[in-house]
C-alpha cells in the first residue's frame, strides 16, 4: 500500500476493524517513511455478469431495474420495502454466483419469479404477466392453475 503523503510503500498496520455488516475491513496504517497515519478499506469486489437481453443486446447488471419491477409487482400488497430489498439481494446473489461472464435476462426473470412465487401469489402473477407477456385471459388462467397445483403438492 502506497502512502498518500510521501508515496513510500513501506508501512505497518496499527489497527484493523470489521464493519458492522461484516463486508468491509478498515485498516489504520502508519507510514514507515514519513511517520504519518492513513486509513485504508478492504472489501470484496462484486463481479456481476453482463446481462444478455432477449434481443441480443448486452448491458451491465442493474439492480435498480430489478427493484423497480418487483416494487411494481408488489404494489398495494402487504409486503414491506425490507422484504423487497431482501428479494432483490437474493436475486443479485444468484447472479453473482453464476459462473459465466454473461447471464441471460431470462435467468434473472426466472429467479425473480421464483422468489415472488414463494412470497406472494398476486405479486408473482403480476410480474409473470409482464415478464412472460401474457396475451389474453387464458394465459392468466394457465398460470393460476399451475400455482394452485403447486400449492396442492406442497400441502401433501
Amino acid at each position: 500500500m502506497k502512502c498518500p503523503f510521501c508515496t513510500s510503500r513501506e508501512n505497518k498496520v496499527i489497527d484493523s476493524r470489521i464493519s458492522k455488516d461484516g463486508d468491509v475491513i478498515r485498516r489504520r496504517r502508519e507510514c514507515l517513511g514519513c511517520g504519518r497515519r492513513f486509513t485504508t478499506y478492504e472489501f470484496v469486489e462484486e463481479v456481476l455478469p453482463m446481462v444478455v437481453k432477449k434481443d441480443g443486446r448486452r448491458e451491465p447488471f442493474d439492480r435498480t431495474k430489478i427493484t423497480a419491477g418487483i416494487k411494481k409487482a408488489c404494489e398495494k400488497r402487504p409486503i414491506s420495502i425490507d422484504v423487497i430489498e431482501g428479494v432483490v439481494e437474493d436475486v443479485k446473489k444468484t447472479c453473482e454466483e453464476f459462473q459465466g461472464k454473461e447471464i441471460s435476462s431470462a435467468v434473472i426473470g426466472e429467479a425473480v419469479m421464483k422468489e415472488l412465487q414463494r412470497l406472494d401469489g398476486v405479486a408473482y402473477v403480476r410480474f409473470a404477466s409482464v415478464y412472460r407477456q401474457f396475451r389474453d385471459v387464458s394465459d392468466f388462467v394457465k398460470e393460476l392453475k399451475e400455482i394452485l397445483n403447486t400449492k396442492k403438492e406442497d400441502i401433501k
